[in-house]
């Protein structure tokens, strides 16, 4: 039986426009020009201040890096009710369920503030366990996809990773996971077909693709 691990950010929620927004007021926060999603989607990387050293073309220093990361999860936070569901989302979930594999959400979003919005939106009960960041602020994803595994003590093999990042790829191929890509925002397409995954255009297929990778 698989166990889907569903990211949040990108993947179950649409909120690259809210992400975009966020980054440009910490951005002139520390007085540098504003982006446009075309600018973040080429860019974006983790851990994430590398993601602002590759924009800017310069080192960060660690004010800045401080900056940047409050002023970001600060209007972040305060967008949150204009964040939806990705169109499909609830669709997706219900396949899983359908299918009769269990599924959790991971999220490098804070664990408090994950938590409590994934409850707004009603889906606490659906989901085994829902894991946020808990204390490495702009991280990489495969030490939290580790403690993750280790939390709902499932077999590696048995899990496929699906979410909108080359960190999702990246984590999945160090734990030993098998992992989709839905294209949802983070990067251009053609950088996730780099990742050498599967890349899909809707949640709905990639649960279709997870049932083809079922070892």
């Amino acid at each position: 039986m698989i166990h889907v691990v569903w990211d949040w950010n990108g993947t179950l929620v649409d909120d690259l426009p809210i992400v975009v927004e966020s980054v440009n007021v910490a951005l002139a926060a520390i007085g540098e020009a504003l982006i446009d999603e075309d600018d973040y989607r080429e860019h974006f990387t983790r851990p994430v201040d590398q993601f602002y050293v590759r924009l800017l073309e310069r080192p960060i220093s660690d004010r800045e890096w401080s900056t940047l990361d409050r002023v970001f999860h600060e209007r972040y936070g305060e967008s949150l009710d204009r964040v939806p569901l990705a169109a499909d989302a609830i669709d997706a979930i219900d396949a899983v369920e359908a299918r009769g594999w269990s599924q959790s959400i991971l999220s490098m979003w804070w664990e408090k503030d994950l938590t409590a919005c994934v409850e707004r939106r009603g889906l606490t009960e659906r989901m085994t366990l829902i894991q946020g960041n808990r204390d490495d602020a702009g991280g990489e994803k495969a030490a939290h996809l580790l403690l993750h595994l280790s939390e709902l003590d499932v077999d590696a093999a048995s899990v496929v990773m699906i979410g909108d990042s080359l960190d999702d790829a990246a984590a999945a191929g160090v734990v030993g996971t098998a992992c989709v890509l839905y294209d949802g925002g983070s990067h251009h397409r053609s950088h996730l077909e780099d990742a050498g995954v599967p890349v899909t255009d809707t949640l709905m297929t990639a649960v279709s693709v997870a049932a083809q990778l079922e070892r």
